[in-house]
């Protein structure tokens, strides 16, 4: 007879024992969470405070770095607090908080960065246009799509989650994941997996099939455009790009984890490729678009080491 029983905590079994290491790896980490909330925040302040900015594609930036900003936060408190526990147990309830954080972080950053190419595509291939077809009105509902569906269909999984009756309460990461949890059931799981499956290839489908037509159109008009087009697209393209790769190559390694036995791989492997979507996205993306975009530098310039 199967051995359900109702799971008031969850152990986090990728934790291992360090010794006093475990302060230099809280320090370390909590470095890079700052790091992420100030270069974050630094760029929704100068987006929001400058009016030169308030332009589509630094509206949807902003959504960016703000959901960057939610998703850190999901993920490091609880971190921080693991890497100092000697015990690494975590409540039903805050795994589960912390699930729908990360997961509708992760949704939200891959509608967010499909928004974006949307824009850039048309910004670069209907430049006369731009302005009639990106109405404050469009933008206004082009965010709510950012944000609405993930959190609705990542509250509707979740829900299923935690209607299953599980046989263990031993998650093998450093993090709460709705995956792990689902294999830990002892009822039937068939419907959480159609959901799921639906889901992804619905969803990632259609965003992926809308970032790979509007990137055609993109490099079509560059190679038949001027030179002053070609310089436009690389120069607003390249951080977004780079955005996007770095985001589905952390996401693909986190799949990879999930799907297959990575029990042979090393521990701190299996914890770096774990977390990097989630650690590295953040900060990446502050700092890329930065960096290269014109306006964004010029007035962080300004405001760090004073006008010139």
């Amino acid at each position: 007879m199967i051995n359900a029983t109702h799971v008031s905590y969850f152990t986090l079994a990728a934790y291992f024992e360090v010794g006093i290491f475990k302060y230099v790896f809280f320090l370390i980490v909590m470095i890079l969470y700052m790091l992420i909330i100030c270069a974050n925040l630094l760029l929704i302040v100068v987006i929001c405070v400058n009016r030169s900015l308030h332009e589509p594609m630094y509206m949807f930036l902003c959504s960016l770095f703000v959901n960057e900003l939610y998703g850190s936060t999901g993920l490091f408190p609880l971190l921080l607090l693991q890497i100092l526990s000697d015990i690494h147990t975590v409540s039903a309830s805050a795994c589960f908080l912390q699930i729908f954080c990360v997961y509708t972080y992760a949704n939200v950053q891959f509608f967010n960065l499909a928004v974006m190419s949307y824009d850039r595509c048309l910004a670069i291939c209907f430049p006369l246009q731009y302005n009639t077809r990106m109405t404050s009105d469009k933008i206004a509902i082009l965010i709510a799509v950012i944000w609405l569906p993930p959190f609705l269909v990542v509250l509707v999984a979740i829900s299923l989650s935690a209607s299953l009756q599980l046989c263990g309460n031993i998650i093998n990461k450093v993090y709460c994941d709705n995956y792990s949890i689902v294999k830990l059931a002892c009822s039937d799981t068939t419907v959480n997996n159609i959901f799921g499956l639906i889901y992804i290839y619905i969803s990632k489908l259609a965003l992926v099939t809308l970032i790979c037509y509007t990137y055609m159109k993109i490099l079509r008009v560059c190679f038949s455009g001027s030179k002053q087009t070609r310089q436009k697209a690389v120069s607003t393209c390249t951080p977004h790009l780079a955005s996007l790769l770095n985001f589905s190559f952390g996401a693909f390694f986190e799949i990879m984890q999930n799907r297959f036995d990575m029990s042979s791989a090393p521990n701190i492997l299996r914890i770096f490729l774990s977390l990097y979507w989630l650690t590295c996205q953040p900060l990446f993306n502050p700092v890329m678009y930065g960096l290269n975009l014109t306006k964004i530098r010029i007035i962080c310039k300004s405001l760090v080491f004073g006008k010139s």
